[in-house]
């Protein structure tokens, strides 16, 4: 497969922002955990030295597949079959201590979405799956005949922020207790009828908050986040550079919270004047506030819209032991 074919279904987002954000040493060893189709990981390959090493990470079979198509024509790179929860697991098989960068680009990628038979899209009818590996976990159609209308309306609220969260989630379960619940179009006419008429015609289709809370829900994406995060930090070299793309103010504010903690690690009370507790810090906010797309990029790519980048670095041992003696750290 040529390279170029990999790629052509797939615009990545904020790809210059992002791959930007993360190179700084064309000899170095990166770490793209969410390969989807390769958008940022050929960007990648493209500053490196023939001395770089690029590795990917994905859960997906079909773009491990794609991601093993460009390890044939491109020897610095690598993928691995596995979700980024995993990703010390993986560096360690590699014999890779301590990297230059890591990158997450959270969500689906566009062929996920615009493949109906994986469940994710709403505007095309599917199996109820939203699997990111169809190999593993269960189907939404099996998690859904198990919860309750008070934990699916959870769901919906803390992953999708949605403001009608319990008046789809009782149609939802009410639809499926009638056995009228079978393909993600019967999901789609739910939402669209579970809310109030004068919320149906807006600029954002009413089931796009629930089907993006379903999908997380399936995924265990929030875990994934913890979990990836915390690995990350813990493999970037001093001066590494971390790289989070994000889509809704859910994931935004774990990401945010997690690399945070690491920020700004002192529990002391604010008014001691120095530190006690003895924790250091061990990253700094590169882009504490979100860079987002800018306007040309949502015209050519709408699905961007919505996306957040944050980027932090890792401390050296002397930056960290001498920001630690100050309540708060790095400001």
């Amino acid at each position: 497969m040529a390279q170029d074919e990999i790629y052509s279904e797939h615009i990545p987002v904020l790809r210059d922002a992002f791959v930007g954000a993360l190179f700084d040493d064309p000899d170095g060893y990166y770490v793209d955990c969410t390969f989807g189709r390769g958008g940022h990981s050929r960007q990648l390959l493209e500053r490196l030295s023939a001395d770089g090493r690029l590795l990917a990470l994905d859960r997906d079979p079909d773009a491990v597949a794609a991601g093993e198509a460009l390890a044939q024509c491109d020897p610095r790179f690598a993928i691995a079959h596995a979700d980024f929860a995993r990703l010390g697991e993986v560096l360690a098989e590699k014999g890779w201590d301590k990297v230059s960068a890591i990158g997450f680009d959270l969500g689906v990628s566009s062929p996920q979405v615009d493949q109906a038979e994986r469940g994710f899209s709403f505007r095309q009818a599917g199996p109820l799956d939203m699997r990111m590996d169809v190999s593993s976990g269960q189907p939404l159609s099996r998690m859904l005949e198990h919860v309750s209308e008070r934990e699916l309306t959870d769901v919906l609220r803390r992953f999708g922020d949605e403001r009608y969260a319990q008046r789809i989630a009782r149609a939802i379960l009410t639809a499926l207790r009638e056995q009228k619940l079978n393909s993600t179009a019967d999901l789609e006419n739910v939402c669209f009828h579970a809310v109030p008429k004068q919320a149906r015609y807006g600029s954002t289709h009413p089931a796009t908050r629930t089907f993006q809370a379903l999908r997380i829900w399936v995924n265990g994406e929030m875990d994934q986040i913890d979990a990836g995060i915390t690995a990350a930090i813990e493999h970037l070299r001093p001066g590494g550079r971390l790289a989070v793309i994000s889509f809704h103010s859910g994931e935004d504010r774990r990401v945010r919270d997690l690399i945070e903690a690491h920020v700004h690690p002192c529990v002391c009370p604010p008014q001691m004047p120095l530190c006690v507790c003895g924790k250091k810090p061990t990253m700094r906010w590169l882009h504490k506030k979100p860079l987002r797309p800018d306007e040309q990029e949502v015209a050519v790519n709408p699905r961007s819209r919505s996306s957040m980048l944050r980027v932090a670095q890792r401390l050296s041992e002397e930056e960290s032991v001498r920001l630690a003696g100050y309540v708060g750290g790095l400001q």
